[in-house]
Formats: structure tokens, C-alpha cells, sequence
């Protein structure tokens, strides 16, 4: 794995163990050599994850698209920053890029880039690790819990197949992120889109 593609949310407002969490993966990503694609922000636990990156020596590409970037939330100070035309282009690229995924807890736009991702791979579009990383806030309850009860239930209920279940991990710790992409066959898939 060269390079993590991050999901995680915008909002800086939020349990401060899961702000402690993006820089510390930041951190881990760039001791380990890895580079960091991410959706461009300089705020909230994008902009943490992104600053945990380049104080430890990495590389970061963020790709945001034009009318984000226009409100002055583009990061600046990033190895590279993409502008692109719209979101669709954003999450292309970012998936392009990416050797594997990880999601951080984040809101509307993290879910949708996760589900994005997910629908790809079971379609076969790739087949990259995606790792939720299922970190307890201060309350001491994973914050992807709800969401894994929610997957549980669709495959339960048919709307999913049992083998989807291993389109994702879920790890519960930072300690866990390297081993599970260590764990993880490297990608053998490109992605491939006819809407692009």
C-alpha cells in the first residue's frame, strides 16, 4: 500500500478523541511511508488527518472541486492540491489514486464517498481494502457501531449477500490500520467508469 485514500469528516466540532485520532492517523500513515489522498480541506478532521501527514515528513494530495475551493476551505500548504469541476470528478480521482481506504467518523459526505466506494467494489469495479476505522469516542461506543448494526441488517434481510460482509474490515484501533493492509491482497483491479 503507497497510497491511503481518507474519508472522515469536515467538521472540526466533534468528540476530541476522534480529533486526536485523525492527526495520530496522519502521523501513522507517514511513518509508514504512505501518502495520503484525501479531499483537499484544511478544516475539521480532514485538515487534521492532512496536517498529521506533512508534520511527520508526508505527502499529501487533495483533491477539492472548484465551488469548495472558492470558499477558502482548500488546504494550502498540501504536497499537491487538485482542483476539479465537480465532486464526481473529486471521487473519481481519489479512488484512481488510492491504494485501499479509510474511513474516520465523518457525516452526510463521508457516508456517501463510504457507500460510493463499497458499491464499486461489490460491482468489481476494484478491489481495494476498505477499513472503517471503528474508533470509541469519550462515551466509550465505537462510532461506526450504528452503521455495521445497519449492514448487518441489510444482509440479514436479503438486500445483500452474506459474502458482502468481506468488502470491508472493521478495526478498532490505530494499531490495527497497518496490519490490516498488510493483511489485505494487493489491489488487482483498475477502476473503470463509463460516466467520466
Amino acid at each position: 500500500m503507497k497510497t491511503v485514500c481518507v474519508y472522515c469528516g469536515s467538521s472540526g466540532a466533534v468528540d476530541p478523541a476522534f480529533r486526536d485520532a485523525a492527526t495520530d492517523l496522519g502521523k501513522l500513515l507517514a511513518d509508514a511511508g504512505m501518502d495520503l489522498v484525501y479531499g483537499g480541506g484544511r478544516v475539521g478532521l480532514m485538515g487534521l488527518v492532512a496536517d498529521g501527514v506533512m508534520a511527520n515528513g508526508g505527502r499529501v494530495i487533495g483533491i477539492i472541486p472548484e465551488f469548495l475551493d472558492k470558499y477558502e476551505v482548500g488546504h494550502t500548504g498540501l504536497s499537491e492540491l487538485i482542483v476539479v469541476d465537480n465532486m464526481h470528478t473529486r471521487k473519481k480521482l481519489m479512488m484512481d489514486r488510492a491504494d485501499a481506504f479509510v474511513v474516520l467518523p465523518g457525516g452526510f459526505g463521508t457516508l456517501e464517498e463510504l457507500f460510493e466506494v463499497l458499491t464499486w467494489k461489490q460491482l468489481r469495479l476494484h478491489d481495494k481494502p476498505i477499513l472503517l476505522l471503528d474508533l470509541p469516542g469519550t462515551d466509550g461506543r465505537g462510532f461506526w457501531e450504528p452503521l455495521t448494526a445497519l449492514l448487518d441488517h441489510l444482509i440479514a434481510e436479503k438486500f445483500a449477500k452474506p459474502e458482502m460482509a468481506a468488502l470491508w474490515q472493521i478495526v478498532t484501533s490505530l494499531d490495527g490500520v497497518l496490519p490490516a493492509f498488510s493483511a489485505a491482497p494487493p489491489p488487482t483491479v483498475a477502476v473503470e467508469t463509463k460516466w467520466l
